[in-house]
């Protein structure tokens, strides 16, 4: 970072450049292209694609707002589709249920770190981005989250398997012409800073960020593994028998960027778990479909999944640095809650 400050290039420098062939390398892709966050890398792939004015995107609605949220500015509309209730993932199923005449493309989220179907969604004949926001070092069967689709997103959030220190985001691709679409876009619809081709946006990764997500690359994989890792000791350590636990979709090695389980009890088991000093969160609570921003793009047909998942999910505690200790810890609090009733969760 010292270096950076020293440089006295701050956007699309050397760093940004590096960082982008590297992590290309590291998916087995030809083409990342750094963005300033996850939600402009959305945006900015369905502009790559040609989606606009008229087109419709089907979406999950059991995801972050921002999924959604992304395709309004493209001038589309968003068409929400359920998910499978095991995985939290959509399927060619789920999606096929949501296509239109207008159907221009399909975002398909790797939710909590797992890996959706994509070539399956892909053989309904419509153009697949994956939202791998969550999903930096998993993998399916034909290859890593962000290398399945026509195109792909991540974010670097603070918070994600992959974090810098800020905001920041890519597009990734095999497809040279996406790519130099991205490229244009991301910078106010120019390569040169003088001959603007489209009405862009100004969204580019800066060179801080770019030098932190290099030091922490090499990192992914072990980190990632170490997730694995917590996932089996919850596996192992007996917390199935009272929760559901979450499902890898079929061929599918999810890096778990969070340990989220189903239980009819979610609420009173998290106030359980506070009190005896263990975090967990219900998330998407609302989805997407009920939010009030998306109340004139509702779907007209129920999403059953996506409500139930909404009202039963629940994360547990999971990190790379967590071991047998604090599971069993979790663990142990989950089973009194079970077993005992609320108030023994306490102690």
């Amino acid at each position: 970072m010292r270096e950076v400050l020293d440089s006295g290039r701050y956007i699309l420098g050397a760093n940004v450049e590096a960082f982008e062939q590297e992590f290309a390398h590291y998916l087995g892709v030809r083409h990342a292209v750094g963005v300033a966050n996850g939600t402009d890398a959305l945006t900015l792939a369905l502009r790559a694609l040609g989606v606009g004015e008229g087109d419709d995107v089907v979406v999950p609605s059991f995801t972050f707002y921002a999924t959604a949220e992304a395709v309004v500015p493209t001038g589309a509309r968003p068409v929400f589709c359920d998910v499978e209730p095991d995985t939290c993932c959509v399927s060619a199923d789920t999606v096929r249920a949501a296509l239109t005449s207008r159907t221009k493309a399909v975002i398909a989220v790797h939710l909590f770190g797992n890996v959706a179907p994509v070539k399956e969604i892909q053989e309904l004949g419509v153009p697949v981005i994956e939202d791998a926001a969550q999903a930096a070092g998993s993998f399916g069967p034909e290859g890593k989250a962000g290398a399945l689709g026509e195109i792909a997103t991540f974010s670097f959030f603070p918070s994600k398997n992959l974090p810098c220190l800020g905001d920041g985001g890519a597009v990734t691709t095999n497809n040279s012409e996406l790519a130099e679409r991205v490229r244009i876009l991301r910078s106010h619809g120019s390569l040169d800073k003088r001959v603007h081709v489209d009405i862009g946006y100004n969204s580019r990764l800066d060179e801080l960020q770019a030098a932190v997500l290099r030091v922490l690359l090499p990192e992914l994989n072990r980190w990632c593994d170490a997730r694995r890792e917590v996932g089996r000791l919850y596996e192992g350590c007996g917390v199935g028998e009272f929760v559901r636990l979450p499902l890898a979709v079929e061929g599918a090695c999810p890096a778990w960027h969070l340990y989220v389980v189903k239980t009819d009890k979610a609420e009173a088991l998290r106030e359980a778990l506070a009190l005896a000093g263990v975090e967990s969160r219900g998330y998407y609570r609302v989805p997407i479909h009920r939010q009030p921003g998306f109340v004139r793009f509702a779907p007209d047909r129920p999403l059953p999944a996506t409500d139930e998942l909404a009202a039963t999910n629940l994360a547990l505690p999971m990190a790379p640095t967590y071991g047998e200790h604090e599971i069993e810890a979790v663990a142990g609090a989950v089973k009194s809650f079970f077993l005992e009733g609320p108030r023994s969760a306490r102690s």
